[in-house]
């Protein structure tokens, strides 16, 4: 940006912030995000990505239209942002429940005439991840707790052999 007389130094935001709005034809930003139309480099046309602010990523990116000159892309605006915001948005949902899919699951056993459902939670630790089993009774009460293998292989057999034998830690009946 050029400073002049219309833009001191004193408007200009600090480092890392950022203004609360812009509504430009190829840069669009409001309420937590930012779509930015970009040249595809893989072709001729253009595409759009969309950031979530504070995320060095962007959460998506997909093909823009281009516009009635069919060299240059078809400007942002309200209502295209709204659906891009929309569709970002769905995304990073799904995402985490993916994620948390993959990092907790349960199995529910019947032993005797009692229900126990068990719990694995991994814990992704970047040096050490690990998970943590648990037991709880049809009421929803811990019955049991203990330190697993990130590997630990959860499923209705491993589940049975660790509450049949007590809660103790299991051994390679879970692997």
């Amino acid at each position: 940006m050029t400073l002049d007389a219309d833009h001191p130094a004193d408007d200009l935001p600090g480092e890392g912030e950022l203004p609360d709005t812009i509504q430009e034809p190829r840069l669009w930003r409001d309420n937590g995000w930012t779509a930015k139309v970009i040249k595809n480099e893989d072709d001729d046309g253009w595409a759009v990505a969309m950031t979530k602010d504070g995320e060095a990523e962007p959460a998506l990116v997909g093909p823009w239209t281009m516009g009635r000159d069919k060299k240059n892309p078809k400007p942002l605006d309200t209502a295209a942002f709204n659906t891009l915001v929309k569709t970002a948005s769905e995304v990073i949902r799904r995402h985490e429940q993916q994620l948390h899919a993959m990092l907790h699951k349960n199995v529910s056993v019947d032993i005797g005439d009692e229900r126990v459902t068990v719990t694995l939670d991994i814990v992704p630790d970047e040096f050490e991840p690990y998970a943590v089993l648990a037991a709880h009774d049809a009421l929803g009460e811990p019955l049991a707790e203990v330190r697993v293998s990130a590997g630990f292989k959860l499923n209705a057999t491993s589940a049975a052999a660790w509450v049949e034998s007590g809660y103790g830690k299991p051994g390679a009946q879970g692997r």
